[in-house]
């Protein structure tokens, strides 16, 4: 973004900076936990469990290559290396269930993180509300995402 831009921040975009990488080594990991899940998920219907997982994931590895886009945008650089990303995320890795067939505690999972998810977006957005309009703009459409996520494991319960 430009230096203009940057000037009439009406944030202090050194934390906004800290807030986007957080959410970025969010994405990242939840992006490996339900890849993780997808590759290993068995049992009766485990192809539909399995579809909705990849679907996710592959929302969540966008989520993070739209917050790095932007951290970068605003003069930050995202966290480089993997042992970054747990040490610096909003959450602890979200360790999948042991049991693959155990569908009710994969959606509990599912359902906690984007829980998680949704908590983080919707601090971003009302930080930046009427301040920061281009960050808002990418806080309340990776919110959207992670909201329909919910609803989507809300339903297979």
């Amino acid at each position: 973004m430009g230096k203009k831009f940057r000037e009439t921040s009406g944030v202090d975009l050194k934390e906004l900076i800290a807030d986007l990488n957080r959410a970025y080594c969010d994405e990242w990991l939840a992006y490996y936990a339900y890849t993780y899940m997808a590759s290993v998920v068995s049992g009766k219907g485990y192809e539909d469990m399995e579809e909705f997982l990849k679907k996710i994931a592959g929302d969540e590895l966008e989520h993070q290559g739209e917050l790095a886009d932007m951290i970068i945008k605003l003069g930050g650089m995202p966290f480089r290396a993997f042992g970054e990303i747990e040490k610096n995320a909003n959450f602890p890795y979200p360790a999948p269930p042991k049991e693959t067939d155990d569908y009710d505690k994969i959606i509990k999972f599912v359902m906690e993180a984007e829980g998680g998810a949704i908590e983080v977006y919707r601090k971003i957005a009302k930080k930046t509300l009427g301040k920061e309009d281009v960050v808002y703009q990418l806080a309340t459409h990776i919110l959207s995402e992670e909201v329909t996520h919910e609803e989507m494991f809300e339903n297979l319960k």
